[in-house]
């Protein structure tokens, strides 16, 4: 007998979903799945160590944030922060930092880290909210940052790119990493499969995962580097860098698409480096 296709599997298509839509599909998602990606990527990530991606470049090395001795005494927003590995690499250099994500679960593990290693640099100071509205009065922080978080999974970034801007002081500085947009038009295989074109860069439909009722249960947005960029400067923010990460000889690693084989290839993360106007 021929088993049919599993009904509560999702289905993955390309289709507009809106911010409602893709908000209340990713906050649950991540519910589902922090305790496998906490435990899948918690050693790669650390308790209080700051990756700016799958190639494993680390904010101690490259200083994008500035100069680690210069984070003392400044207010630093976390967007996306997970289990908020980076807030406490940031609460050990002197930094006060405040994690925001969108996901509960996800904040539940960054309390347990603090509980099961307060040497990691923690408590750090938690808040669960939207990316596209930060419960901050303006000029809250000298500093934002985001590794991985949010904004792929965010509807409309523009809107996040302003509220970072008006959250910030004057000078402070918001650098974001995120999933190199080239990679929308390769399949997300780390061998050679991934390294054939399938579809267009330019198109900006977003990947949806929807179950047998048409309902969204992931969703992941696209944006092509110039409507990143372009946002950016919408938001009265300069960008002052573009980091491409290349993928170094020691890591070794397969994430998701990432791989050593791609990554030789093909530029995996792209990191934006912005000033507040």
């Amino acid at each position: 007998m021929i088993q049919g296709p599993d009904p509560h599997e999702p289905e993955a298509t390309r289709r507009i979903a809106g911010g409602a839509e893709s908000s209340r599909a990713n906050r649950h998602w991540w519910d589902r799945n922090a305790d496998d990606y906490q435990l899948e990527h918690g050693e790669f990530l650390g308790d209080a160590r700051f990756v700016w991606g799958p190639e494993g470049l680390d904010e101690t090395d490259a200083r994008l944030l500035g100069p680690a001795a210069g984070l003392k005494d400044l207010d630093v927003l976390e967007i996306g922060a997970g289990a908020a590995q980076c807030s406490r690499w940031l609460a050990a250099q002197g930094a006060r930092p405040v994690a925001l994500d969108l996901s509960h679960r996800q904040l539940q593990h960054a309390r347990r880290i603090d509980q099961d290693d307060p040497a990691a640099g923690g408590p750090v100071r938690l808040v669960q909210a939207d990316a596209g509205t930060l419960p901050f009065a303006d000029g809250s922080f000298d500093l934002a940052c985001s590794a991985y978080g949010a904004l792929p999974f965010i509807a409309d970034t523009g809107r996040v790119q302003r509220e970072v801007r008006r959250v910030l002081r004057p000078g402070g500085r918001w650098v974001f990493s995120v999933t190199h947009p080239v990679r929308w038009a390769f399949p997300d295989e780390p061998g050679p499969e991934g390294l054939s074109v399938v579809s267009s860069y330019f198109d900006r439909t977003p990947y949806v995962e929807q179950d047998d009722r048409g309902l969204a249960v992931y969703v992941e947005h696209h944006r092509t580097l110039g409507d990143q960029v372009r946002e950016i400067t919408a938001a009265g923010l300069r960008l002052v860098d573009l980091v491409e990460p290349e993928w170094p000889e020691w890591n070794d690693q397969e994430w998701g698409g990432w791989s050593p084989l791609r990554g030789g290839l093909l530029p995996g993360t792209a990191i934006f480096v912005c000033v507040a106007g």
